[in-house]
């Protein structure tokens, strides 16, 4: 069946299932946004401060003009929580859960199975219709700094802090 040229390549919907390899989770540098829900939830699973996992896990980066927390990477560029395995995959931040689901990887068929020539995961598992696609990427968290609530500022100062001490 042909589709409309206005549709997008997954109106049918995509297979993924996630099968923990850790392809994207480690051996190449990027960043890992985290909201402010996100950290508060991970520092409590973690039983730290936010200040506390502010400090020890994330850093500052610039991009987009924004500034942002991201999770710190250890050598050769894995996140600080892929250890064979994620660390903290029932709680992990939305990056991860939207991953392959990201624009870049959805603009056409051609892109998201050259995505599969890395990942394991795509076209197989779960059938993903296009409205959950489409959540996926409407619904992405305010990464920006600069929007967290006041109170949340406090615990990002209080980090910064410990950080340059």
């Amino acid at each position: 069946m042909k589709r409309k040229r206005n549709q997008p390549f997954y109106d049918t919907g995509l297979k993924f299932e996630c099968t923990r390899c850790g392809k994207c989770c480690s051996g190449f540098p990027g960043y890992v946004y985290l909201s402010e829900e996100e950290i508060l939830r991970i520092a409590n699973n973690l039983m730290l401060k936010p200040s506390q996992f502010i400090d020890s896990y994330t850093k500052i980066v610039r991009i987009l003009g924004q500034h942002r927390l991201s999770l710190i990477e250890k050598p050769p560029f894995d996140c600080v929580f892929y250890e064979k395995g994620c660390m903290i995959y029932e709680i992990r931040p939305y990056q991860c859960i939207s991953y392959p689901f990201w624009r870049r990887h959805i603009v056409s068929l051609r892109e998201w199975n050259k995505l599969g020539e890395f990942c394991p995961g795509i076209n197989r598992g779960i059938l993903f219709s296009k409205e959950e696609i489409e959540d996926l990427l409407n619904n992405v968290p305010d990464y920006n700094i600069m929007n967290f609530s006041p109170n949340f500022l406090h615990h990002l100062n209080s980090g910064i802090k410990e950080k340059n001490m």
